[in-house]
C-alpha cells in the first residue's frame, strides 16, 4: 500500500502529460492547443505546471518556435512511450468489452418477426451488437462471417409426411460441429385481403380457394400445389399465378387484393398489417421441414453468442404453436 500510494503521489497530472506530448511531437504550442481543443494558454500553463513538478526545463521558447531541452527530450520519449501503451490497452478493452455478433436470417421473419423484438436483446445486453444479415442461400457458419444462423428446411436424417409441402431451401453448406435448436413449425395458411373475399366470394373448404388467383412464392414453388394435393385437389389448368420472389412481397400482393397467399403461420402472426387480412382456414397442413436455430458447438462457451442463442430460443418458446412434425432416425 506504501509503494502504491508513493507511485500515485509521483506520477503528474494526465492533462500536463497530453499536453507535453503534443507540444513535444509538434513543436509547438499552438498546433498542440488545435489537437487538444485547449487555448495556448491552457497548454502554455500545463507545461509549466509540469516543468515545476518535475523541477526541470522541458522546453527552450524562443521568439517563433520552441524546442526540447536535453531532459524535455529524454522525458518525451518515455512520456510518448506510455501514452501510446495506454491508448492500445484502452483501445483493447473496449474492443473486448463491445462484441459484434452476425446473424444471418431469412428476409421476411427478420422483418416481422425478429426485427421487432431485437431492440428487448440490446436492452439487456447493451455490450452486444446484432449485424443482420438476410438470406434464403444455405448458410456457413465455417467461414468465421455468421456466428448465429436461423434458416427453414429439413433436417438430415428426419422423417415427414410424404404429404407434406415440400421445403425446397438448403440450409446449411456444411452441418459439421453444430448446435441445432428447433425454433417452430413451418405450418401453410392461405390468407386474403377481406376486400377481395368479400367481392369473389366466401371460404369455407380448401375447393373454394380455387375461385382465387394463387399467389406463388419463388422460395416455395411447390407450395401451392403441395398443399392442393394434402387435400386431394388440383389448381386448374388455366390458373394465372402470381408469381413473386418473398413471402412479405406475397403478403403485400394480398394487402392489394391481387390474390390469395399460402405462408408460413409464424410469419402471419407477426405481420405488422395482418388485421387487413384473413386466414379463413384451420393452420392444419405442417411442411416437410421446420425453422431451425444454429450455432456452433466451438461457441458453447462464448457469453455474447451464448446470450444471443437463449434470447432467441426464449422469444420462438413465445409463440404458441405445435410441436414440429419431424421425427430423427
Amino acid at each position: 500500500m506504501v509503494k502504491g500510494d508513493r507511485m500515485s503521489y509521483r506520477l503528474p497530472p494526465l492533462l500536463a502529460l497530453r499536453a507535453f506530448e503534443a507540444s513535444g511531437r509538434h513543436l509547438s504550442f499552438t498546433k498542440a492547443a488545435n489537437e487538444l481543443h485547449l487555448t495556448q494558454g491552457a497548454i502554455s500553463r500545463q507545461i509549466r505546471l509540469l516543468e515545476s513538478f518535475l523541477g526541470h526545463k522541458l522546453f527552450i521558447r524562443l521568439t517563433r518556435k520552441i524546442e526540447l531541452t536535453r531532459a524535455g527530450d529524454e522525458y518525451f520519449q518515455a512520456v510518448q512511450q506510455a501514452l501510446t501503451i495506454i491508448s492500445q490497452a484502452t483501445r483493447q478493452t473496449v474492443l473486448d468489452s463491445h462484441r459484434i455478433l452476425t446473424l444471418d436470417i431469412l428476409p421476411t421473419l427478420a422483418t416481422h418477426w425478429l426485427m421487432p423484438r431485437l431492440a428487448g436483446f440490446t436492452e439487456c445486453h447493451p455490450g452486444i451488437e446484432v449485424r443482420i444479415v438476410s438470406s434464403i442461400e444455405p448458410a456457413d457458419l465455417h467461414s468465421g462471417d455468421t456466428d448465429v444462423a436461423i434458416r427453414v428446411g429439413r433436417l438430415p436424417g428426419a422423417r415427414y409426411d410424404r404429404r407434406a409441402p415440400r421445403v425446397d431451401l438448403a440450409m446449411i453448406d456444411n452441418w459439421k460441429g453444430l448446435n441445432i435448436d428447433p425454433l417452430f413449425p413451418d405450418t401453410l395458411i392461405p390468407v386474403v385481403s377481406r376486400k377481395l373475399m368479400d367481392a369473389v366470394g366466401e371460404i369455407a373448404t380448401p375447393a373454394d380457394l380455387l375461385q382465387y388467383r394463387l399467389i406463388n412464392t419463388a422460395s416455395r414453388r411447390h407450395a401451392w400445389h403441395d398443399w392442393l394435393a394434402w387435400y386431394g385437389l388440383t389448381a386448374p389448368q388455366d390458373a394465372n399465378p402470381l408469381d413473386l420472389g418473398h413471402f412479405f412481397m406475397a403478403l403485400q400482393a394480398a394487402r392489394d387484393s391481387k390474390g390469395i397467399a399460402l405462408v408460413p403461420e409464424v410469419i402471419f402472426a407477426n405481420y405488422e398489417w395482418r388485421d387487413e387480412l384473413l386466414a379463413p382456414l384451420p393452420a392444419e397442413v405442417p411442411s416437410a421441414g421446420g425453422y431451425y436455430l444454429f450455432t456452433l458447438e466451438s461457441t458453447n462457451d462464448d457469453h455474447a453468442v451464448c446470450c444471443l442463442r437463449e434470447w432467441i430460443l426464449n422469444e420462438a418458446a413465445l409463440i404458441a404453436q405445435p410441436s414440429c412434425q419431424s421425427t430423427l432416425v
